[in-house]
């Protein structure tokens, strides 16, 4: 009973928080009003990676040999399998309860403790869910965008999501304080190694610019279900009409796809709320 009035209180803050506001402002553009403060985090965050997180990532990806490597995504990608199963039961959609859930028992069993990814070979695709999306299948707006310390690109109702994603981590649960932050060191060495190739795309302009742009069409795609719509940069000063492209209900239940989270956060950018700043997903503590 605690752990349900703590969600409705966070559900609470959300509706306080984020009021009617959406992603993006009625002309279309990112609703970013804390931009200064934001580009403070950012710089922050850059520092940090680029003198302490980069240099390990390349270290690691360096001596881990891939197969070790495709067995870390899978243990952790198993144990995100586990919190998509709980915010499919929020969210009260039986696709995602089911799908994750199989995931997690096919696995755990057959796949050596999710070393292994017999789920997906076997056509299961994988779910990701997090406690923002959640929100959003409860009908709550996002709110403005907010780069948080060490975690990265958010939204105010992503960042009201953040208790519930830690503590739907299994990893939050192993009594060993040595093992349990082990583990999410690990998990985080893995989640920006995955990154190094792919920061070749935004060495030059604005890099603030373009994560935040990346990350929330990324977002916005995920909370939508995958699903392609309109271009919320495509609406012209003049539309009367627009409106954030949230899918509520069970719309946004239905939606597979870091952030996360971030590993920081209890793989929240393996969740949708990626940690990563230096790609669309949200989950690492990088830029």
């Amino acid at each position: 009973m605690k752990g349900i009035r703590n969600i409705s209180a966070a559900a609470a803050a959300a509706v306080a928080l984020s009021g009617c506001a959406g992603m993006y402002t009625k002309d279309g553009q990112p609703n970013d009003p804390w931009e200064g403060f934001n580009r403070g985090v950012f710089a922050f965050n850059d520092t940090i990676d680029h003198y302490a997180l980069r240099p390990v990532a390349q270290g690691y990806d360096t001596v881990t040999p891939e197969p070790v490597q495709d067995g870390v995504r899978n243990f952790f990608g198993n144990l995100g399998d586990v919190r998509a199963t709980v915010n499919g039961v929020l969210q009260g959609n039986p696709l995602i309860v089911g799908t994750s859930l199989s995931r997690v028992l096919l696995n755990t069993t057959l796949g050596l403790g999710g070393i292994l990814d017999p789920a997906s070979r076997l056509g299961i695709d994988k779910r990701q869910e997090d406690f923002g999306k959640t929100f959003a299948a409860w009908g709550f707006k996002s709110g403005p965008f907010l780069m948080l310390p060490l975690i990265g690109p958010s939204t105010v109702r992503d960042t009201i999501g953040l208790p519930g994603d830690w503590y739907s981590d299994a990893v939050t649960y192993i009594d060993n304080s040595y093992a349990r932050w082990g583990l999410r060191a690990v998990d985080l060495m893995q989640v920006r190694s995955d990154l190094l190739d792919q920061e070749k795309l935004i060495q030059n302009g604005d890099r603030y610019t373009f994560i935040r742009d990346a990350w929330m069409q990324r977002r916005q795609f995920e909370i939508d279900g995958n699903k392609v719509t309109s271009d919320p940069f495509a609406a012209g000063a003049d539309s009367d009409d627009f409106s954030e492209p949230e899918a509520t209900g069970n719309d946004a239940a239905a939606g597979s796809g870091g952030a996360s989270s971030g590993p920081a956060a209890g793989h929240a950018a393996e969740d949708g709320n990626s940690a990563s700043q230096a790609t669309p997903p949200k989950d690492s503590v990088t830029q």
